[in-house]
């Protein structure tokens, strides 16, 4: 039986076609390419409150489900359940990432018991998805209590101005602004159509599955030359290929630099540049990238200026995240690269595979304001200007003993290149990176500090 001269049936597919769910997920995906899953399911008297379905996004294949305003507000079910488990159900047989677009008043509260299943089997499915395929949520409108904790759980969040993701039941805070400056957004931008756009430019960076390598990038020439005064965020800028930089979380851990680009290999890398004296945030920005880039063995290319940490557990986090991940890592000293800093982003704790520094690097165990006074103290004994001696001392041990060459010879660096020289060794590092291999220890995960 065709739809055609079935009056019923035309009348459901074309109210189907009109929700605003359809409507988001057709503007997600590529044109024509949408093709929705169990479009006439019901819940209850209606149809059920989430349109899913796939297709590909510039090509690349994808699952998606939109919470549909226009049915019920969007209220959770165990109906809106079932289908949008189908979702993670076909992802895990096809390895496609997963987009899921919130915009809900909440939940069926009628439904009770039934309810709490619900978010719980939609919660505990994309926790099993996680490190598997990426998942990323768009919230284009309300997102509260439980659905904020699935939202939450996606690798990536964007969201529109609009937007709303809280906790709390009664729908208090969590407005855009906010979601930012705390790190749970990566990415709010002032539309609809840009927050999907956002979503659509970081689908083609990443790849489909954790099994398949990085995703191919068409290259361009670099942004610029890094030079000997650029910031650690400065410089990783310069490396990247021209419009390709994605960057993520601009509003929290500003002294971290995390992006998506490509630099010349033809591939998806993740930067990341530390600049100053790193706090929680920075640690928790910079840990969570690092972490995702390995699940999907992005490779990660850390460039560091930076002094030290502020918090110990964040120390401990970001150390654990560098030590675990094995996916391929280039470090970049570009400036300070004191201490606790050197050995969690670039010493034999972090694991990296090549570690370099510009001539102006400064590698010490302790700041040379430190170190100097500490190991030359009594150079200053018979000084009849110990000001001016102690900066004169000070400068000699930065430029000696915390100097790049006196760190190559100890085996702390590979080599000191010169800042133009940057893009071209990146390069080198990581096209013989590219078939790195590592073995592990059989266990379900490290213990990271949290």
């Amino acid at each position: 039986m065709s739809v055609a001269g079935n009056a019923d049936l035309e009348q459901a597919c074309d109210a189907a076609g009109k929700t605003r769910g359809h409507q988001l997920l057709e503007s997600l995906f590529d044109k024509s390419t949408f093709h929705e899953i169990g479009r006439f399911s019901k819940s209850g008297e209606t149809y059920t409150e989430a349109c899913i379905g796939f297709g590909t996004v510039e090509g690349c294949p994808l699952y998606a489900f939109a919470q549909d305003s226009d049915v019920n507000g969007g209220a959770m079910s165990k109906a809106q359940a079932e289908k949008v488990r189908k979702i993670y159900a076909l992802a895990v047989k096809t390895g496609a990432p997963i987009v899921g677009i919130f915009d809900s008043i909440g939940g069926k509260l009628a439904e009770k018991g039934d309810l709490l299943s619900a978010y719980g089997e939609i919660l505990r499915d994309a926790n099993n998805l996680s490190g598997v395929v990426p998942q990323i949520s768009l919230i284009l409108g309300p997102c509260i209590g439980t659905s904020a904790m699935i939202a939450a759980g996606a690798d990536f969040i964007v969201m529109s101005k609009k937007g709303q993701l809280t906790i709390a039941p009664s729908g208090e805070g969590g407005f855009s602004e906010e979601a930012a400056e705390n790190g749970i957004a990566a990415l709010v931008k002032d539309s609809e159509e840009e927050a999907i756009k956002a979503v659509r430019q970081l689908i083609v960076k990443l790849p489909s599955n954790n099994l398949e390598p990085a995703a191919f990038m068409e290259e361009s020439e670099a942004v610029s030359v890094p030079s000997a005064g650029n910031t650690a965020k400065e410089a990783a800028k310069a490396v990247a290929s021209k419009d390709s930089i994605m960057e993520l979380s601009p509003d929290f851990g500003n002294d971290v630099f995390t992006a998506f680009s490509g630099v010349g290999i033809g591939t998806t890398v993740g930067l990341v540049s530390y600049d100053g004296e790193l706090t929680e945030d920075d640690c928790v920005k910079a840990a969570r990238f690092i972490r995702f880039c390995d699940a999907f063995s992005i490779p990660v290319v850390s460039f560091v200026n930076a002094k030290g940490f502020l918090s110990l557990r964040a120390a401990s986090m970001l150390s654990s995240a560098y030590a675990e991940a094995t996916a391929s890592k280039v470090t970049i000293a570009v400036g300070d690269a004191y201490g606790p800093v050197y050995i969690a982003v670039a010493g034999k704790g972090a694991n990296a595979d090549s570690v370099v520094a510009w001539p102006q690097a400064v590698i010490s165990a302790l700041a040379p304001e430190t170190a100097a006074v500490f190991l030359w103290n009594d150079k200053l004994k018979d000084s009849k200007d110990s000001i001016s001696d102690r900066k004169k001392m000070i400068e000699k041990y930065r430029t000696t003993e915390a100097s790049p060459l006196q760190a190559a010879a100890q085996g702390l660096i590979e080599n000191v290149i010169e800042p133009e020289d940057t893009r071209s060794q990146i390069q080198k590092d990581l096209t013989m990176l590219s078939g790195k291999r590592v073995h592990t220890f059989p266990k379900k995960h490290n213990n990271i500090q949290l």
